[in-house]
Order: structure tokens, then C-alpha cells, then sequence
């Protein structure tokens, strides 16, 4: 037999599969943007099924028959191999879940994240305790039925960065702990930057219509997606042609939305970069979250938050809000949208205090899962350590515990992506500005091309071909070193603070 006919038949099935899939993410995007109230019972039943579904059309008996046939054959290409290669190690994970327990996952998971809403709106973890408890015991059976060596974590991990460990987190954040904790301590004896004028009013129309302008000037295909607002910003994707972001605005706080279009810009440049000829295969999806990660923080941070990128939209800024910025000279703008100064909430800590945040988050994680802390224990033990690595008092759990949305979702094994997507931004930024020096030049002219082309060839078009490591080994020249996050943060925080 043609060692293509098999392969087309495997196509066919896969990208089957990823219809069911990507109708459940537009049902779960409805839900986190326009679904009222009174549809939440409905739609988690409606996500279950569809979740059900897709995992009993890839596990049943002729997939794994078909895809054993292909491994086995001599004449497909090589992305053809490894098509087929992630697709039988996503197979034997997918087995080791029964359709049942996928649906009844699915069903705790919609319970959470609607009692994470409401607990929200209460200001009290309490609501959010026993819905999330039971996520976290599914989550435990979970990392059980997949396996794992050493620690359950790692197989909870091992979904969102294939090959991530805790030895591995562990030696990185042991690493990286101290040296920030220096320059953070260097830092905070040195007179501190003004940043007040970030908070005036600012009307929430003008701020949508400036994160607009924004993404289109990062070359976001607005025929190939869409933005909207969201309790939480996120970024989700239903092919290449439709990735869908949203945002949240503050009319108080100008950097929240403005870093927020940033980042999930930078999420969505991947999405849809990504190959559509590869619809439903692995090397139509992200290589990793580290690497996803990278993408948003370089945006954010890299470009965002640098000189050269404000040197270009200083103006334009200024034309939305005439009155906020009229006194304020750029090189004022620029140290004060990097304020270092330890915060409550994540998603709008400076680049330092940042990981803080992510280290506190995964010592939770780790804990609940290994089950040395109940999920009663949440809220103390986050204030405790908000206290102790940040000197912050937290004063509710809304602005605590309750922050992220990621735990109604059951995205146990995350947040490590978060600091390690850091590292990698800046170690890729690098490699970048030696293969194209007059980088920052081109950005403060409004011009980003030669940084997409470079992501789109170093990173987009890859896929799942490679791991994380492989992909950063290819792109920089080795795998991931926390110098050149600490180069690019000392280099930066010296010119702000002369440290």
C-alpha cells in the first residue's frame, strides 16, 4: 500500500477530532466573554460531551491501530514522521484516561470556574474552596493514571512543557532566586522612579481604541481574529485564521490594558503563524507553554517596555490622551513604565517581582499535588509569602488567591511557564539583536518586520517539531540560561536606577 494513503486516512481522522476540539474552545471562549449567566449549567454540560467526544474518537482501538501503522513504515516525509511520532505519544497518554473520567473532569472544571466567578464577585475563597478541591483530587487521580518518576507534579507539568520537571524548575528558580533578590535589594535603596501619572483617568473607549491601533502596528491579522473584553486576559485559538484575545480596562490604570493587548498580542502572532496546511496535526499546534510564554513577554516586555518601541509611539500616545502625558518627556514615560516596586497582582508586576509571583504560584501547585498542604491552606499560605518574598500584606482574596483564573480551569502545571517563557524571551531577543543589530533602530522607525520574519522562521513555523530546549538551541545557539534575562534586567534597571 502507498505509505501515503494510511497517512491521509490518519489526516482525515485527526483533523476530525480537531473540529470537535476547536468547537468546544469557541463554546469556552462564549463563556469567558458573552455567555449570561443563566447558560452556565447548560454550557458545561455542552463542553463535556464535546470534550468526551474528542478524547473517545482519539483513543479508540483504530486510532492507535492506524497510528502504530504509520510508525512502523518506511517513505513518509520527515514532518509527516513527526506528525505521526507526537501523535502516538499523545495516544498512549490519552489512553491512560478513560472517556468518563474526561467528561467528568470537564463537568468539575466548568463547576470551578463559574464558583471562581462568584467567589470574585464575593471577595471570598471560601465559595471557591470545595469546587476547587475537588479539581485538585481529579488533578492528583490525573498525574496517577498518567504516571510520572519521582514526583506527581511532573506529569501534570509534562502537558504544558514536554519533558518539565520539578528538578528542573526547581534548579532554575534556585538559580534565578537570589540573583534577584540582589538587584531587587540594589534596587530598593535607590530613589525611586515616579510613575503616578500611569494613574489618571483614562477614558476606557480611547484605551480600547489605542490597544487597537497598537496590535495592528505588531501586524495582528484582524481578518484572522478578533479582541474583546474578559474577567481575565487570554488568548485562544480555533485555527490560525481565528485567534481570538481579549483584554480588561482599568480607566484608573493605563498599563493595564495597554500590556495586556502586548502581551496576548504577542500569544496571538504565534497562534497565527502557526502552518494552517497542518490543520489538526501537531505541527499546527504551539511547540510548548515556555515557548507560547516567550512570545507574549517578548512582545511585552522586549519591545513594550522598551525605549526604542515608545521612541515610535510616543506621539500616538499622546494624540489619544492629550491632557494625561502633555507634561510628562519620554525618558519620564520610560522609567516609569518600568517601576520596580513589589505589587498584589501578577499580571501587572514589573519584570523583576514578576517570578516572585509565578514561585509562589507553583510551591501551591506542587504542594496540593504531592498533598503536603490542603486546598484550605491556599489563602494563609499566599499571604505568608507574599509577605515574606514581596513585604506585601495582602488585604482580600480577590486581590490574593482569587487573582488568576488558571486553577478553575484545572491548569495545574502552568505557572513555571510563566518565569521560563521570561528566560527564554530574553535569551531569543538576544539572538535576535546579534543577527540584526540595527533591531532597536528599526523599532523607534515604527518598523517591526525583520523581528516577525525572524520569530515567524526561528519559531512560528516550527510547530511541535521540536521541544522547547531543541527550539531554543536552534534559534540561540544553546539551551535556555537564565544570563541573558539577568543581562538584558541588569543592563535595563542600571540605566533607571544606577544600580
Amino acid at each position: 500500500m502507498n505509505p501515503h494513503e494510511p497517512y491521509d486516512q490518519y489526516k482525515t481522522k485527526m483533523q476530525k477530532i480537531a473540529d470537535v476540539k476547536y468547537a468546544s474552545a469557541v463554546l469556552q471562549w462564549d463563556q469567558e466573554t458573552y455567555l449570561p449567566p443563566k447558560g452556565n449549567d447548560t454550557r458545561g454540560r455542552q463542553l463535556a460531551t464535546l470534550s468526551e467526544m474528542a478524547h473517545q474518537l482519539f483513543t479508540e482501538a483504530s486510532t492507535g491501530n492506524l497510528l502504530q501503522e504509520l510508525a512502523s513504515k518506511d517513505g513518509l516525509e520527515d514532518k509527516q514522521q513527526r506528525n505521526v511520532q507526537r501523535s502516538l505519544e499523545d495516544f498512549e497518554k490519552s489512553k491512560k484516561l478513560s472517556p468518563a473520567f474526561v467528561r467528568t473532569m470537564s463537568e468539575a472544571v466548568n463547576k470551578s470556574f463559574h464558583a471562581w466567578i462568584q467567589a470574585r464577585k464575593d471577595n471570598a475563597f471560601a465559595g471557591f474552596e470545595q469546587p476547587l478541591d475537588a479539581l485538585i483530587q481529579f488533578k492528583k487521580q490525573e498525574a496517577d493514571l498518567l504516571g510520572y518518576e519521582q514526583h506527581p507534579y511532573n506529569a501534570l507539568m509534562n502537558d504544558y512543557d514536554k519533558g518539565l520537571t520539578v528538578e528542573i524548575v526547581d534548579r532554575v528558580f534556585a538559580d534565578l532566586k537570589p540573583q534577584l533578590s540582589a538587584l531587587l535589594e540594589k534596587i530598593k535603596n535607590k530613589k525611586q522612579v515616579d510613575n503616578a501619572f500611569l494613574h489618571q483617568h483614562f477614558n476606557k473607549d480611547q484605551q480600547w481604541l489605542f490597544g487597537i491601533e497598537i496590535l495592528k502596528q505588531m501586524h495582528f491579522d484582524f481578518e484572522a481574529g478578533r479582541q474583546d473584553i474578559s474577567e481575565h486576559p487570554f488568548t485562544i485559538n480555533f485555527n490560525s485564521n481565528d485567534v481570538r484575545i481579549t483584554t480588561r480596562i482599568d480607566e484608573n490604570d493605563f498599563g493595564n490594558m495597554t500590556w495586556s493587548c502586548l502581551h496576548e498580542g504577542g500569544h496571538a502572532l504565534y497562534e497565527q503563524g502557526l502552518p494552517s496546511e497542518e490543520y489538526g496535526l501537531p505541527l499546527s499546534e504551539y511547540c510548548s507553554l515556555s515557548i507560547h510564554e516567550s512570545q507574549s513577554r517578548l512582545w511585552e516586555n522586549g519591545v513594550g517596555r522598551g525605549m526604542a518601541f515608545w521612541k515610535h509611539n510616543y506621539a500616538l500616545l499622546n494624540q489619544f490622551f492629550p491632557g494625561q502625558f502633555k507634561a510628562i518627556e519620554i525618558e519620564q514615560f520610560y522609567k516609569g513604565i518600568n517601576k520596580v516596586q513589589p505589587s498584589l497582582i501578577r499580571t501587572e508586576a514589573d519584570e523583576l517581582t514578576y517570578h516572585f509571583h509565578v514561585m509562589i504560584r507553583y510551591d501551591i501547585e506542587k504542594m496540593l499535588i504531592e498533598g503536603s498542604i490542603k486546598t484550605k491552606d491556599i489563602p494563609a499560605y499566599w499571604n505568608e509569602h507574599y509577605e515574606k518574598y514581596l513585604g506585601i500584606k495582602v488585604p482580600d482574596d480577590k486581590s490574593g488567591c482569587l487573582q488568576d483564573v488558571h486553577w478553575s480551569h484545572g491548569s495545574f502545571g502552568y505557572f513555571a511557564t510563566y518565569s521560563l517563557g521570561s528566560l527564554y524571551a530574553a535569551q531569543l531577543y538576544a539572538a535576535i539583536c546579534r543577527q540584526h543589530p540595527q533591531l532597536e533602530k528599526e523599532l523607534a522607525a515604527g518598523n517591526n518586520r525583520n523581528l516577525l520574519a525572524w520569530l515567524q522562521q526561528q519559531i512560528y513555523r516550527h510547530g511541535r517539531y521540536y521541544t522547547s530546549e531543541e527550539l531554543c538551541s536552534r534559534a540561540t545557539g544553546e539551551t535556555l540560561n537564565s544570563k541573558y534575562f539577568m543581562d538584558y534586567a541588569g543592563k535595563k534597571y542600571n540605566d533607571i536606577y544606577a544600580v
